[in-house]
């Protein structure tokens, strides 16, 4: 009976989306691991990374007859199907980056693609670990219809000892990885949540 049930839980869909362009990223970091971690020790979540660098600026310009740009088409559609996100969002002056919120703001032009879904955010960087950036996103997520776990929170300072990354960007740190661990499994309960409230 219990193993039925297990059968029938449907896979949540997750778009992973790094706020940061930089190859050797710590937020793309944390999102390889979240990648890993749903691969090898939590069954139903599945994260695909979607990439937004190639994302032109937002200009309503190229809005043609209802139709976007092809790389924005692309993105609008990966937002579409996932059933919630992760969002890897590092902090730049107190608040988030410029490619990231080219990215929401194009996703959020009619019809809005991230209406009525579920996300959580992970940062790292120094001081703060990126948590400023984590408060406005989810000030975004309000006009959005985008729903945000609470708890866990995830700020890491990545310059804290022991070492939290290898010289190659990959996470090593075990605690930090628990943490991320953590949300995963309360992003993937809170979408479970919110897809039967709206089924």
């Amino acid at each position: 009976m219990q193993a039925a049930a297990m059968a029938a839980q449907p896979v949540i869909k997750v778009a992973g989306i790094c706020g940061s362009l930089r190859k050797g990223s710590y937020n793309r970091g944390l999102l390889n691991a979240a990648m890993e971690i749903c691969k090898d020790s939590i069954k139903g979540i599945e994260i695909e990374y979607v990439d937004i660098s190639p994302l032109p600026f937002l200009n309503t310009d190229l809005e043609v007859d209802g139709t976007y740009p092809p790389a924005v088409e692309a993105f609008r559609k990966k937002i579409e199907e996932a059933d919630c996100f992760l969002f890897a969002s590092p902090e730049y002056n107190y608040s988030v980056t410029g490619p990231l919120k080219n990215a929401i703001d194009w996703a959020s032009r009619p019809p809005n693609v991230w209406a009525n879904k579920s996300a959580a955010i992970v940062s790292a960087g120094g001081g703060f670990g990126g948590g400023r950036s984590q408060y406005h996103l989810r000030q975004i997520g309000v006009f959005l219809d985008l729903h945000f776990i609470n708890k866990p929170e995830f700020f890491l300072n990545v310059f804290q000892q022991p070492p939290k990354f290898d010289s190659d960007g990959v996470l090593t740190d075990e605690e930090t990885k628990q943490r991320l661990r953590a949300v995963l499994l309360a992003l993937q309960a809170f979408s479970l949540r919110l897809k039967g409230k709206c089924e």
